[in-house]
């Protein structure tokens, strides 16, 4: 995995990021917290730390869970 220097600051971010737009479901499915939570974990194990999210992605679920 590899880092960058977020701006001025001391901490380092990942080069991409995940995006969680469709994280726990396809389009118009219900959320599937089972899902976000291996998602996540899997990402984890990766050391990531930088995701895009929104409070509009599944009705807020995705800023949620992230």
């Amino acid at each position: 995995m590899k880092y960058h220097k977020l701006g001025q600051t001391n901490f380092d971010i990942n080069e991409v990021s995940l995006g969680t737009w469709q994280l726990g479901a396809k389009w118009r499915d219900p959320f599937d917290e089972i899902n976000v939570q291996n998602t996540l974990a899997a990402s984890y194990d990766t050391d990531a730390n930088f995701f895009s999210t929104a409070d509009m992605y599944q009705d807020d679920h995705s800023d949620r869970y992230c």
